[in-house]
């Protein structure tokens, strides 16, 4: 006599059995266990040797008594599953009820309510203040990065600007000393025109 189970399909988390579903194997396990060993018990009894009609009746009376302890562990098994189930069902009972009380209509004061949490971040999830608050500290950052690029490309050209200009400055100083050391020369040296 060996127990059959039926099982429900068994779920995988990150590659390890769900905890309820190794207790269930776990019980399986310990049921099959002790049904193998009466059955192992009832095995024995046909090797025994009987010749008295006590002995038979004794032989009997064990034969008995393992069948008895066999059906006494698949009904402990059967009520140990039950009531696991009936637990499950129950806890799934009371997430569905949850979930279907987050999605009923709400009073126009539960809703104003919602919103204005939402609107001071004093929800669990942060809420339309933090998200504005992150935009807008976003926005700040691409904005401060845009105008630090844009003072470094200024003051490169401030800096050329200023460097044309002091060579332009510079320029009418160099040509007029240039003009001053021409005229210089012609007045200090005059040109000679010698014909032989």
């Amino acid at each position: 006599m060996n127990i059959t189970l039926n099982s429900r399909s068994v779920l995988f988390q990150h590659g390890n059995k769900l905890k309820s579903t190794e207790e269930k194997e776990e019980r399986q396990q310990k049921a099959q266990s002790q049904i193998d060993f009466f059955e192992n018990q009832k095995a024995n009894l046909k090797n025994m040797k009987c010749e008295t009609l006590e002995e038979i009746g004794r032989k009997l009376e064990l034969f008995n008594n393992y069948d008895a302890q066999i059906v006494a562990v698949k009904q402990q098994y059967n009520q140990e599953q039950m009531m696991r189930t009936m637990d499950e069902a129950r806890e799934l009972g009371e997430k569905i009820a949850e979930a279907k009380e987050k999605l009923e209509p709400k009073t126009p004061e539960e809703r104003r309510r919602d919103e204005i949490e939402e609107a001071l971040g004093t929800e669990d999830e942060g809420g339309m203040m933090e998200e504005l608050l992150d935009e807008t500290m976003e926005k700040m950052i691409i904005l401060e990065e845009e105008l630090a690029e844009e003072a470094v490309a200024e003051e490169e050209m401030v800096q050329e600007s200023l460097e044309s200009a002091a060579l332009t400055q510079a320029q009418p100083d160099i040509i007029a000393q240039e003009e001053m050391t021409e005229e210089y020369v012609r007045a200090k040296y005059a040109s000679i025109d010698i014909k032989v």
